[in-house]
């Protein structure tokens, strides 16, 4: 019987019951444990020094061959025309596109380099599937090299149209590379049309059944003095499995902690990588103009953004965060967007994790942000939430002016309340020199109060020298 063999840019070997990587982690795991084969890529690491050597190990019926990369490589490869050139090209972000000739011809050199590695250990019968936008020399480079198993691709991203392609001056190179395979999997019908359209109008080849992929089969593509298949292949998860771990895990302490955070508000959870094609920061934008426009869900429903950190050494990808907090309504205290570690569905740890990040306060949106509170996308502090922070805030006044020396205890201890006084009402969130003007202006109103209003001038006098007092505080409750 044949074997399946794998090949991606990433292999994270899998335990049993354990996390998986992502999506592509996941299928084709569950596609090896049926067929038995291997799973041969980079192994994540990147050498300073030395010769990457294969790695092998044994898991089951599935072997992974992982191999480390030099940092040159790593740079131009990976960071450089994979991920600064492709990955923005085809996900229709063509003002983030950065373009080297060096880079291309790492990427090319990379590819070469791979599947000269993967020779030695495919046998005559093998049935080669390779994954991403990675890897689409790879089948090219192991035709030159003498290799004529069946080969298929799996384009895990969006193909862009040919207008867009068109921005990545070795375009037509790539094409030529894809059609060297035997057959390609595309997520959709349009991803699958922008291929054939640029077939037809671009590379001058012929497509025939591309609009009745889906019925009737995989259409075939004659381009590049080759012919192959190509067919859109949607590519989902498993319902049944993420239902069964969500009511497995629904009477455990973890979800009733994070209910008990949410105080009778319903949730929005969503998660999604760090990355700028997601559209993080407009779907934080999204949710705060459906609190503006429809009143009744504010106080009623809370939205937490799980975002795992990816590329964090490409500046496409740092300048996200910043992004996210200078959304209007948005603060992320304690970095809810970059949490420690985030685990599979139902995971033990995973959910007191988001719930110690969940922003569930709530109030009027022009009302200042004070220290310890932490206000998700469009979010408003309810009463409840601010007279717990209030509550937090007065109690570290109290426990900052118990730490004062023991000069606070002149004249009779008078000194100290009067510090913790200080403390309470003190915006943090100020400076030094602003919290001693904030303090000088409430004792200076105070003095202006009448010591024992007399009659009703007296009451309306009293109250509009609190009220003052009140508009003096800055940011204090």
């Amino acid at each position: 019987m044949s074997r399946l063999i794998i090949v991606s840019n990433r292999v994270a070997p899998i335990s049993e019951g354990g996390p998986a990587a992502g999506g592509l982690a996941v299928g084709v795991y569950d596609a090896l444990k049926e067929t038995g084969g291997m799973w041969f890529g980079w192994s994540g690491d990147v050498l300073s020094s030395g010769q990457p050597q294969i790695q092998l190990e044994e898991r089951g019926p599935v072997t992974f061959a992982t191999i480390a990369l030099a940092r040159r490589d790593y740079d131009q490869y990976y960071r450089g025309f994979s991920n600064a050139t492709l990955w923005p090209a085809f996900h229709y972000r063509a003002d983030l596109i950065q373009y080297d000739r060096h880079d291309f011809e790492g990427y090319w050199r990379v590819n070469g380099w791979l599947a000269q590695q993967l020779v030695p250990l495919l046998r005559d019968d093998d049935v080669i599937w390779v994954h991403d936008y990675h890897l689409i020399p790879f089948a090219q480079a192991l035709r030159a090299a003498g290799v004529k198993n069946r080969i298929g691709f799996f384009l895990h991203i969006p193909f862009p149209a040919a207008q867009v392609l068109l921005a990545v001056p070795p375009h037509r190179a790539l094409i030529e590379a894809l059609c060297s395979f035997d057959l390609l999997g595309f997520q959709t019908g349009p991803d699958l049309r922008a291929f054939s359209d640029y077939i037809v109008h671009e590379a001058g080849g012929e497509v025939e059944g591309a609009e009745a992929t889906t019925k009737a089969g995989p259409a075939t593509i004659r381009a590049f003095g080759r012919t192959l298949r190509a067919a859109a292949y949607p590519i989902g998860v498993y319902p049944d499995e993420i239902a069964q771990l969500a009511k497995s895990g629904a009477r455990g302490k973890p979800v009733r902690t994070m209910k008990a955070t949410l105080h009778g508000r319903q949730l929005i959870m969503s998660v999604d990588r760090l990355d700028y094609s997601k559209g993080l920061v407009e779907r934080f934008r999204a949710f705060e103009r459906l609190l503006d426009h429809t009143p009744a869900y504010r106080n009623n429903v809370s939205f937490v953004q799980i975002a795992p950190p990816t590329r964090a050494d490409m500046n496409a990808y740092q300048d996200i965060r910043p992004q996210q907090r200078t959304v209007r309504g948005a603060r992320l205290d304690a970095d809810p967007l970059h949490p420690p570690s985030i685990r599979a569905a139902g995971a033990r740890g995973a959910v007191p994790r988001v719930a110690r990040r969940l922003c569930h306060a709530a109030s009027r949106r022009d009302e200042p942000r004070r220290e310890g509170v932490r206000v998700g996308a469009g979010s408003r502090r309810s009463g409840r939430a601010r007279a717990v922070v209030l509550r937090r805030g007065r109690a570290g006044a109290d426990r900052r002016a118990d730490r004062e020396p023991d000069r606070y205890r002149r004249d009779g201890g008078g000194a100290r309340p009067r510090a913790r006084d200080a403390a309470r009402g003190a915006p943090r969130a100020l400076s030094r020199d602003d919290r001693a003007t904030a303090r000088e202006q409430r004792v200076g109103l105070a003095r202006q109060l009448p010591a024992r209003p007399e009659g009703e001038r007296g009451e309306a006098a009293c109250r509009a020298g609190q009220e003052r007092a009140k508009g003096g505080r800055g940011l204090s409750a």
